[in-house]
């Protein structure tokens, strides 16, 4: 038998009816699988440049709505759509362009699902987004007295990104309750090997929760740095010092740690600055002086309040070679009284020349003694 060209395969009565294939048979293959793509091609670009210009127009008179109303609510809401309307434009294309390809049925199915997963991904992070933001924007606009740090906005960017993971896996078909057991015995092991910064997060999370420390109070830690509370995150806390250096901390050290918060339970707080006078001073003279220029400060010097009024005690009192008082006035918060206290000492100084009051130097007395059985010097 004959194998020659395949003919040895085909049965002797059948041969005359088989018409070989023109020799052409590939290019017309090829030309229907171009022209195919072509029309696929032409489809998405269609499709993709008409959803954009539909998203341009909406996004123009979304803007101009928006700039027109007093809430911000709005702007908060565009300003978070406006990235990700360019990746839906294009999967609304790719959509349509795959779906009336000549795909396999197979790929169409798979292209498809990588469309809703991107898709789902880019909705979930602008929901998270805007949803760490409205928090934000709902403390500032209400006064409520909670915090908003950077632990605050990653917790709800976390419940909505768990959302959000939950519904893509549904999407692809992927059973929740097995990916919920494995993640609660990996957990565990998480949990031991990720002691330290649980623990920091915890930390973050209690003081949060208690309120003894909030953004922007003003603190002294017992290390002996002080400045204002920037942020809360969650592994640590970001302290500004006054010369505008930071001081990062561990939530859980700064947990532990002895804290003075100039603005619990307010920030209004009282400044004390020490004046010696001579000893040949009137008391009452010094005092009167001291109350004058305080009172008339208090409605000149920025950060100087005039209610509770200037005070003079004599405090500590009677001292090595001066007499000790201790003018005590009101300002709004703790960074204030450096400049009252400058403000104060050179008007107390000049109103001291006029009155001939006296700031004396430290006067010590040295008696020396002879030694009775000794003529020679004293030692």
């Amino acid at each position: 038998m004959s194998t020659a060209g395949g003919a040895g395969l085909i049965p002797r009565a059948d041969r005359g009816k088989i018409r070989p294939l023109p020799n052409n048979w590939s290019g017309f293959v090829s030309d229907q699988v171009m022209k195919q793509a072509m029309i696929s091609v032409a489809i998405f670009i269609g499709v993709t440049a008409s959803s954009l210009v539909v998203r341009k127009v909406l996004v123009s008179v979304l803007h101009r709505w928006a700039s027109r109303t007093k809430t911000t609510l709005d702007d908060l809401l565009l300003g978070a759509i406006r990235y990700p309307s360019l990746l839906w434009c294009l999967a609304i294309g790719l959509y349509l362009a795959i779906g009336t390809s000549a795909l396999p049925a197979a790929y169409v199915t798979y292209s498809f699902k990588v469309i809703h997963v991107l898709v789902i991904l880019s909705v979930t992070f602008a929901l998270a987004n805007i949803s760490a933001r409205l928090a934000t924007m709902a403390v500032h606009e209400t006064g409520v007295a909670l915090p908003v740090t950077g632990l605050s906005q990653v917790v709800i960017k976390t419940l909505v990104l768990s959302v959000g993971v939950l519904i893509l896996l549904d999407t692809l078909g992927i059973s929740i309750t097995p990916v919920l057991t494995a993640l609660g015995v990996g957990g565990l092991a998480v949990a031991l090997a990720l002691q330290d910064t649980l623990g920091n997060l915890f930390a973050g999370v209690h003081l949060l929760m208690e309120r003894s420390i909030r953004v922007g109070d003003f603190i002294k830690l017992e290390s002996g740095q002080e400045g204002y509370v920037i942020d809360i995150g969650w592994r640590t806390a970001k302290i500004r010092m006054l010369p505008n250096n930071l001081v990062i901390i561990p939530n859980s050290k700064l947990a532990q740690s002895v804290v003075t918060n100039y603005y619990m339970p307010e920030t209004k707080m009282s400044a004390l600055i020490p004046v010696s006078v001579g000893y040949e001073s009137d008391p009452d003279q010094v005092e009167r002086v001291l109350v004058e220029e305080a009172v008339k400060a208090a409605g000149e010097v920025p950060g100087m309040l005039d209610d509770p009024a200037p005070a003079v005690r004599f405090i500590p009192g009677f001292g090595a070679s001066s007499l000790d008082f201790t003018l005590i006035c009101q300002v709004k918060e703790f960074t204030d009284q450096y400049l009252v206290q400058h403000e104060l000492r050179k008007r107390i100084l000049k109103r001291f020349r006029q009155e001939g009051i006296e700031i004396p130097f430290p006067i010590r007395t040295v008696h020396l003694t002879r030694d009775r059985e000794d003529d020679g010097p004293a030692h």
